[in-house]
């Protein structure tokens, strides 16, 4: 029997991304069939190191990627690229937390592979939109920076589960309700209805990520809201800023004193 820990290297190394979209959809299926068996006494994993990519989109510095409007097509196509790009490297996020962090509770890898698969889903529609726009994923350049997070936070999944779904990909219920707007003013109903979906899901995704902070919180007897914010300056000083989506971040586990204090100046 593959184990768990066997299929997300698997997933995380697959390069084509059709491969890695297959690969995760397969296996996270398998998993809610019991079919991946997650050994209790698992050797450690390998030293973290990239993923599987294709040749392209080739990578640069956020900075140096052009600010495109999203009144054009081709900003439009940019803007959805740029959404799959991040899809992309969230499935790999979570089949890192699977292949990382060994020995915790079963719900744990069942979060994790549900959320690669949700990615997995997100990915295919942006990238048939994107197809319908004429253009596929790779046509635009895109930058590394969810990656980079991940390197960073191999070391511990406190400050994984922190940085990583509470940070970054919380990001995204802050701007996308904004984005949706924009794009409804357009007539673009088709993007529209993707991003109503992801957001929606990735409410669930970052909810977990605060379930499982609270969680190692817990063990280790750490006080979690002076520790969010010690890691928020450890690691991503001046990165999270408002306005915040209040309701979603809610929803999504953060507690209203956790949210003042985040605000404050």
């Amino acid at each position: 029997m593959t184990t768990l820990f066997e299929a997300a290297c698997i997933c995380l190394d697959a390069v084509d991304v059709d491969a890695k979209v297959a690969l995760t959809q397969r296996y996270a299926d398998a998993f809610a069939r019991g079919e991946l068996d997650v050994p209790a006494e698992a050797v450690p994993p390998d030293p973290i190191r990239a993923p599987g990519r294709p040749p392209r989109p080739t990578l640069v510095h956020p900075r140096a990627l052009p600010r495109r409007g999203l009144g054009s097509v081709q900003g439009r196509a940019a803007f959805i690229h740029a959404i799959a790009h991040i899809e992309l490297n969230a499935i790999d996020l979570a089949w890192d937390a699977v292949y990382r962090f060994r020995g915790l509770p079963d719900a744990f890898y069942a979060d994790w592979v549900g959320v690669a698969h949700d990615e997995s889903r997100h990915f295919v529609l942006l990238r048939a939109r994107l197809r319908e726009l004429g253009h596929d994923y790779g046509d635009f350049d895109a930058h590394n920076g969810l990656w980079e997070m991940t390197e960073k936070t191999a070391h511990d999944g406190l400050a994984r589960m922190a940085l990583v779904p509470r940070v970054l990909e919380a990001r995204g219920l802050d701007v996308t309700p904004g984005m949706i707007v924009k794009l409804r003013d357009l007539g673009d109903e088709a993007t529209v209805a993707i991003l109503d979906l992801i957001l929606r899901e990735e409410i669930a995704h970052v909810a977990a990520g605060s379930r499982w902070y609270r969680w190692y919180c817990a063990q280790r007897g750490i006080e979690p809201r002076a520790r969010f914010r010690e890691l928020l300056k450890e690691y991503a000083g001046g990165y999270l800023h408002g306005p915040f989506n209040i309701e979603a971040r809610l929803m999504a586990g953060f507690d209203e004193d956790e949210l003042a204090a985040l605000e404050a100046p």
